[in-house]
């Protein structure tokens, strides 16, 4: 892996990474910039702008004024002011001095005021293209579509507690470990390999995607059924006999790609080019694509603990900081976008009974936010929508109630039957028969992994 960052060229950011077309972008984004004194919050501001300006830029360049698009883009990036004001790109709080906030306040405020009134028309439709811009929905592909270049989790720290690097690469590689600029350190002395990583891809309307992917799409986040000792000195080698008896567990049986022990260790168990037998039944969807089964299109990162009661028992500080950092390089590694981390309690299911939650690790309580990730448990669950699964007394026994994205796919469900005219029963049944159709599809393409051509049957139709 390159280490990235090791011969910069001496640019400023907005300079070094903006596209070809983007120099009104450039020349804004700079004219901006040039008022914050404070050079962490100028780098933030910077890195800010271009990972939103990559994303959306589109909307802009169709105007077919240079001036238009020059004042467009300024006042675009005096918005992206205000939202670094409030938050960093991964959505937690940003510890900015109250001078250099209040610095970057009247540098937006003096900026917006020049010629404001001479501009009202003008900035009347930069708005209107900001609307647009906020809404749209991110570019997707059968790959799922690279994001936007994510901040290191150091970089939720306050100035005074540290620089954070401007990406994560590979610092040093020893024999049985790898170093990386974000402080991950991953132990490759379990690293084993399985079948390599293969699959296909079905669009919400039940056609195959074209191509057979072989880059996780993905991250599945679980917690293992491990014996948890008490962190106390007195407790230190059942502490340490437990996770390596789970260390050689999980190489034998090849089940999760990542382990993160209770003291924090990162170790890569199966390398990363091959699958691991960690997701079991499973559906998730994004961006209009369907993932069934996810072993071969998400990598498994496991926490050593033990889900008890309805939830995990509480992770480590040190395996929040490691799971944190490991989430972060493996979506920039993989340009794996936030939608698609996600737990495996969220995804799987039990194809016999047609329910959810056959698997229930990390149901709730995955800290979503703080990762800087979407809360799936808000997102309407695609087993529900798209095939229909139900629950039972034995899965409300366990969670109480299920997540709020389960209740927001049973009133989709509802309002469909509503709409068509016929009963959600007949409607859920519909769907699992096609769950049934999809299933076996899938298992005919991997049994014939390589290969081009094999139908699937649409959403529409029994």
């Amino acid at each position: 892996m390159r280490a990235a960052g090791s011969t910069r060229a001496r640019t400023s950011p907005a300079r070094e990474s903006a596209p070809g077309k983007g120099s009104e972008f450039v020349q804004a984004l700079e004219a901006v910039s040039n008022g914050i004194r404070n050079p962490v919050a100028k780098l933030r501001f910077i890195r800010l702008s271009l990972a939103r300006y990559q994303r959306r830029s589109r909307w802009i360049e169709t105007v077919p004024w240079e001036s238009v698009r020059r004042r467009m883009y300024h006042w675009l990036g005096l918005e992206e002011l205000r939202y670094l004001l409030s938050a960093n790109s991964l959505g937690a709080a940003v510890g900015i001095d109250s001078r250099t906030r209040l610095s970057m306040f009247m540098t937006r405020l003096a900026r917006t005021g020049v010629g404001l009134a001479a501009l009202s028309g003008l900035l009347l439709v930069a708005a209107g293209a900001y609307q647009l811009w906020r809404s749209a929905p991110a570019p997707a592909t059968a790959a799922a579509a690279a994001p936007a270049k994510i901040e290191t989790a150091a970089a939720e720290a306050s100035p005074s507690a540290g620089v954070a690097p401007t990406g994560i690469w590979l610092v040093e590689q020893g024999a049985e470990f790898e170093q990386y600029s974000n402080g991950l350190r991953i132990d490759t002395s379990f690293t084993t390999t399985h079948e390599p990583r293969r699959f296909r891809t079905l669009t919400e309307d039940g056609l195959l995607e074209a191509g057979t992917f072989d880059k996780p799409v993905g991250i599945l986040f679980h917690t293992s059924e491990s014996d948890v000792w008490p962190l106390e000195p007195s407790y230190n080698e059942n502490l340490r006999d437990s996770s390596r008896r789970l260390l050689r567990y999980v190489q034998r049986k090849k089940l999760y790609h990542y382990l993160v022990d209770r003291f924090g260790r990162a170790y890569r168990l199966v390398d990363e080019a091959s699958k691991a037998n960690h997701a079991g039944h499973s559906v998730w969807s994004n961006g209009g694509h369907v993932y069934m089964n996810l072993n071969h299109a998400f990598l498994g990162v496991s926490f050593e603990t033990r889900w008890e009661g309805g939830k995990a028992l509480p992770i480590t500080q040190a395996q929040f900081a490691t799971g944190r950092n490991l989430s972060d390089f493996l979506r920039q590694r993989y340009e794996i976008r936030p939608e698609m981390c996600v737990t495996h309690g969220l995804t799987s299911v039990n194809p016999k009974k047609r329910q959810i939650g056959f698997h229930m690790d990390w149901a709730r309580g995955f800290p979503f936010e703080a990762y800087g990730l979407p809360d799936q448990y808000q997102k309407a669950a695609p087993s529900v929508t798209l095939f229909g699964f139900g629950y039972d007394e034995d899965f409300l026994k366990v969670l109480d109630q299920p997540w709020p994205g389960v209740q927001e796919a049973e009133r989709r469900l509802e309002g469909e039957a509503l709409a068509s005219g016929r009963s959600v029963d007949e409607i859920r049944m519909e769907r699992q028969l096609l769950f049934d159709r999809w299933l076996a599809v899938q298992a005919q393409g991997e049994a014939v992994a390589g290969a081009e051509q094999w139908s699937a049957p649409k959403l529409s139709g029994g």
